[in-house]
C-alpha cells in the first residue's frame, strides 16, 4: 500500500493530515500441565486517520485500506474536528505535530519464524515438566507470546516514519499447595520476562534450568515461615522494583493525568503543575529516566506516533522533579516540558501519554554491601498483588518470595512478604542503590489506560534498591 499516493490523494479541508498504517501479528502459547491449551495466530491491520482542523485534533480508523475507504474515514475526522472545535479548551496548531523523518527495527538474533509452533510448544512441555520437582507442585504453566508490528506515519508536513517491532513475552510458573498453604512463584512477576528480542529468550538450558528454580521455591514456600510485621528495611530487587517504578512514579508523571483527561477512568494524580523544578520526589539517589534506546527493552522506538522524536531525558535527577511524561499536545496545553510518549496500542486508537521505558539508573553499591549495611530487614522479590489510591499516592504492594536480613546476613526464607506507603516519602528513604551489576531490564504487555481502553507495552528498568524505615507485613 502506497500511504504517500492516498495522502496526495485525500480531498479535505484541514490544516494537517495524517496516516499511520499498523499491521499485528501476535502468536500465543500455553501448556499447563504438560498439556497445549492454546496455540493461535492472529492478524490486524488498519489506518488511522488524523486530521487539524479549527485548532482540533480528530480521528477516525478504518480497516478498508483502499483510496475510497481512507477519503471517507478523512471526511468523517473532519466532522468530528469541526463539531469539537465549538467547545475548544485549547487549540492547537502544526507545532503539535513536528516533521518526522527516520526509521526503527527492534534488535534480535533469531527470527520470529525460527521456531516452528510444534517446537515452541514442545519447548513449553518440557518446561512444565521441570517446573514440578515435586508432587507438592499442582499446577504448572509455560507460556509465550510473540508480537511482530509494522508501523508507517506519513503527513501532509512530510513527515514520514517507518518502525518494525519484534517482541517476546514468556511466562514460567509453579503452583504449590500442601494442607491449608498454597504458594505460587513465577519468573520474575507474570510475563515480566517481557523484550524486544528474537526467539533466542527461548534457549532451552536457560528456560529449562529457570523453570528449575520456581518450582523449588515454590515448594520452599510451602513451609517457610510468614512474611514478619513492623517498620524496617526493605530491599526489593529489580522484578519488583518494576511495578514501583510503573505505579508510583510513571502513572503519576503522565501530564494528561496531572491534567485531569483520565480522573474519571483511570485515575488523577498526587503531582501537580507547579510541582515540576520544585518538588523533591525522592532521596538524591533517585534519577528516573525516560531512555527509548535502552536495546531490547520492550517500549523502545525512534518517533513517537505524533512524529515527536524519542531522546533519553531526565525525569527525576538526584530526586527533583524536571519533567513530565508528555507528547507535544500535552507540552503544548500545560506548559511543562515532556517527552516522545504520545502512543496509541493499535491502529484503531488514538495516541495518548503513555508511559515507555522508564527507568531507574544504577548507583554505586555491591548487592553485598546493601544486604551488610541491614541489621533487621526483608528481602523481596517478584510481585504479586498491588494496589494503589486513584491519585498514585498511598500503594501497598506484595511479593511472591522473601528472604529475612539479620545483622548483615540473608537468613530465612519468608512467605507473603508485603509492603506499604506514600510514594514521596517512600522514594525519600531510598538510602542505597545498586551498581550496574545489579540492573536488570523488564516489561509488562498489560499497562492499561483511555477511553476506549487501550493496553500497551511498557518496559521498566532498575538495579536492586535499599529503602529505610518501611511497613512490612505478612499476609498472617
Amino acid at each position: 500500500m502506497d500511504l504517500h499516493q492516498i495522502l496526495s490523494g485525500i480531498d479535505v479541508r484541514a490544516d494537517w493530515i495524517g496516516l499511520r498504517y499498523v499491521k499485528e501479528n501476535t502468536g500465543f502459547r500455553l501448556v499447563r500441565d504438560g498439556k497445549p491449551e492454546a496455540n493461535t495466530r492472529e492478524s490486524k491491520q488498519g489506518v488511522m486517520v488524523e486530521v487539524l482542523v479549527n485548532g482540533q485534533f480528530a480521528y477516525y480508523g478504518t480497516s478498508r485500506l483502499d483510496k475510497p475507504g481512507i477519503q471517507a474515514a478523512a471526511q468523517r475526522a473532519v466532522k468530528l474536528a469541526t463539531a469539537a472545535s465549538k467547545f475548544s479548551l485549547h487549540s492547537f496548531g502544526v507545532e503539535a505535530r513536528p516533521v518526522a523523518m527516520g526509521s526503527y527495527s527492534s534488535p534480535f538474533q533469531t527470527a520470529a519464524d525460527a521456531f516452528s509452533p510444534g517446537e515452541l510448544s514442545d519447548l513449553l512441555i518440557k518446561a512444565t515438566a521441570e517446573l514440578k520437582v515435586s508432587d507438592k507442585v499442582v499446577t504448572t504453566n509455560a507460556m509465550a507470546r510473540t508480537v511482530e508490528t509494522e508501523s508507517h506515519f506519513v503527513a501532509s508536513n512530510g513527515s514520514d516514519v517507518e518502525q518494525k517491532y519484534l517482541m517476546v513475552s514468556a511466562d514460567y510458573s509453579a503452583i504449590a499447595h500442601e494442607g491449608s498453604v498454597t504458594q505460587k512463584r513465577t519468573d520474575g512477576g507474570l510475563l515480566a520476562k517481557s523484550y524486544q528480542a528474537g526467539m533466542e529468550v527461548f534457549n532451552e538450558a536457560d528456560v529449562l534450568a529457570r523453570c528449575r528454580k520456581i518450582g523449588a521455591e515454590s515448594v520452599e514456600l510451602l513451609t517457610a515461615e510468614e512474611c514478619p510485621t513492623g517498620t524496617m528495611d526493605l530491599i526489593l530487587a529489580p522484578d519488583q522494583m518494576m511495578l514501583q517504578i510503573h505505579e508510583s512514579v510513571g502513572h503519576a508523571l503522565e501530564i494528561d493525568r496531572i491534567l485531569g483527561d483520565e480522573r474519571n477512568y483511570a485515575g488523577w494524580s498526587f503531582v501537580r503543575l507547579d510541582d515540576f523544578g520544585k518538588l523533591q520526589y525522592g532521596s538524591p539517589l533517585m534519577n528516573i529516566t525516560f531512555d527509548p534506546y535502552v536495546e531490547g527493552q520492550f517500549a523502545s522506538y525512534a518517533y513517537d506516533d505524533g512524529g515527536l522524536k524519542a531522546e533519553k531525558e531526565f525525569l527525576i535527577k538526584d530526586g527533583l522533579l524536571l519533567r513530565g511524561l508528555g507528547g507535544m499536545e500535552s507540552q503544548l496545553r500545560s506548559g511543562i516540558n515532556g517527552v516522545a510518549n504520545f502512543r496509541a496500542s493499535s491502529w484503531n486508537r488514538a495516541p495518548i501519554d503513555r508511559m515507555a521505558n522508564l527507568n531507574l539508573e544504577p548507583g554505586n553499591s555491591t548487592q553485598d554491601e546493601m544486604i551488610a549495611s541491614v541489621e533487621k530487614g526483608v528481602f523481596m522479590t517478584s510481585n504479586r498483588s498491588w494496589s494503589i489510591d486513584d491519585y498514585r499516592n498511598k500503594f501497598q504492594f506484595g511479593c511472591e518470595y522473601g528472604k529475612l536480613i539479620e545483622n548483615g546476613k540473608l537468613t530465612k526464607t519468608v512467605k507473603n512478604p508485603n509492603y506499604r506507603a506514600i510514594s514521596n516519602p517512600f522514594w525519600r528513604s531510598l538510602k542505597m542503590l545498586g551498581n550496574k551489576d545489579t540492573f536488570e531490564v523488564y516489561g509488562t504487555p498489560f499497562c492499561g489506560k483511555g477511553e476506549p481502553n487501550q493496553i500497551i507495552r511498557v518496559g521498566h528498568a532498575s538495579p536492586l534498591c535499599l529503602f529505610d524505615g518501611v511497613e512490612v507485613f505478612g499476609g498472617a
